[in-house]
């Protein structure tokens, strides 16, 4: 059995002791040689790092664990790069989340111009990380994590050499979620499923080679709700135009109304909620005594990362030849997507391989619309990104359903550039 290094970027996140507990679970079909964390954030950096140890011990893992906040130390012969980057940290999420709101739109992390602008923060950093890849650890798998993780993916896959995929949680309880809908004696479970990153359906549920989720959406079907999104609820006839169980994110489409009243209302926006959680964690981190990944971890979202990251790891590492949903060029994935488009489907994982599996299901107009101007606002977001035009910046938003108006785009987007200056060289600088 190969014995590995694995680099984690950005490991001053609280959420790396749940990969650290996927790393545990699976210490019998993965040779940890080396785990090294790297961070901006030293401090951050060695109170995570502290917890890693004390778990690694505590299960009598034999790694040498490394702390650095040199990139080029992280990446070097590595082979599996986990990326976890929030550049400008909670702050930078909280200036997206308000200053939106007071143009009449809705500020999110991952999605309109909240998300946007977390993309232009981001793609520079991730690129800079491609080309350390590509030059300290070309053989490397990049799994990136850190939001916008579907945009991201487009931007690495077709703009890099660097072998990347693009992964999300949501697919994995989304999957979970669809297995408590199955009658209590099946034996066999499949799905279909369909869509970008936090643009998705599960279309299907098979039970035993009997379709169910039809039948169901016609009553009392519910929706799969998010820690970090505010919970709505679906009525049924909604359900059966989408035509399918949509993920988490599709509320802020669905109910776009509603979501910015609830946003608006709020007297904190969710980064401020998740700044207090992470205080709290970090301090929990610092106690010797724990030796375990806290319950408190649960309340700042994120759910199931380490199933879905780890198990991708053991999935290629021992050819398991398994199916995961990750974001990856479409390739023919999807018949009604380009063959370079990024998208989120099931794929068949195995040793240095990740092939999309064409989709065979009923899909809809209603998803195709979506999906493909999405798919027009990333690209525009990919293309401002690296080159800091202002003007496909403006394109992409005037494209994307949540935002649209002109004046509100234009307005919101010149505030948040310069909000954001000394994380964005390419629009204020050097481009990337």
């Amino acid at each position: 059995m190969k014995q590995l290094k694995i680099a984690i970027i950005g490991s001053g996140s609280t959420y790396t002791p749940e990969l650290i507990e996927g790393l545990i679970a699976r210490k019998e079909s993965l040779m940890l040689k080396n785990i090294t964390m790297m961070d901006i954030n030293k401090e951050k950096n060695e109170i995570v790092g502290s917890l890693v140890k004390r778990m690694l011990a505590h299960h009598q893992i034999q790694a040498e664990l490394i702390l650095t906040d040199s990139l080029e130390e992280a990446v070097k012969d590595a082979d599996y790069i986990l990326g976890q980057i929030r550049v400008g940290m909670l702050d930078a999420r909280i200036r997206d989340e308000k200053i939106p709101l007071k143009y009449g739109l809705i500020g999110q992390e991952t999605t309109g111009i909240g998300g946007f602008m977390k993309a232009m923060r981001t793609i520079p950093v991730m690129m800079n990380l491609a080309k350390t890849i590509e030059t300290l650890a070309p053989d490397a798998w990049l799994i990136n994590f850190s939001n916008p993780s579907g945009l991201l993916a487009e931007t690495l896959l077709n703009h890099t050499n660097v072998k990347t995929i693009g992964l999300c949680n949501n697919p994995v309880n989304m999957i979970r979620d669809a297995k408590k809908r199955l009658p209590e004696q099946t034996k066999h479970f499949d799905y279909d499923y369909v869509g970008l990153n936090h643009l998705s359906w599960m279309t299907a549920i098979y039970a035993d080679g009997i379709e169910i989720l039809q039948e169901q959406l016609k009553s009392n079907a519910s929706v799969s709700t998010a820690k970090n999104i505010p919970q709505i609820e679906y009525e049924d006839s909604l359900l059966q135009a989408s035509g399918g169980l949509p993920c988490a994110y599709l509320s802020y489409f669905y109910h776009r109304e509603s979501m910015l009243k609830k946003l608006t209302e709020s007297e904190t926006s969710r980064g401020e909620e998740c700044k207090k959680i992470e205080f709290e964690l970090l301090e929990q981190y610092k106690d010797s005594a724990i030796m375990e990944k806290p319950v408190q971890l649960e309340k700042r979202g994120g759910s199931l990362y380490s199933e879905a990251a780890i198990s991708l790891i053991d999935a290629m590492e021992n050819d398991k030849n398994e199916i995961h949903v990750v974001n990856t060029k479409n390739m023919g994935a999807f018949s009604f997507m380009g063959p370079d488009d990024v998208v989120e489907c099931k794929c068949r994982v195995g040793k240095n391989s990740v092939i999309p599996i064409p989709f065979t299901g009923v899909v809809n107009e209603h998803m195709i619309g979506l999906m493909k101007i999405i798919k027009s606002y990333e690209k525009l977001a990919v293309v401002a990104g690296l080159n800091g035009d202002r003007t496909a910046a403006l394109r992409a938003l005037l494209v994307h359903p949540l935002v649209g108006d002109y004046g509100k785009a234009k307005s919101a987007l010149d505030e948040m550039l310069e909000a954001n200056k000394e994380y964005l060289p390419q629009f204020f600088g050097k481009g990337v």
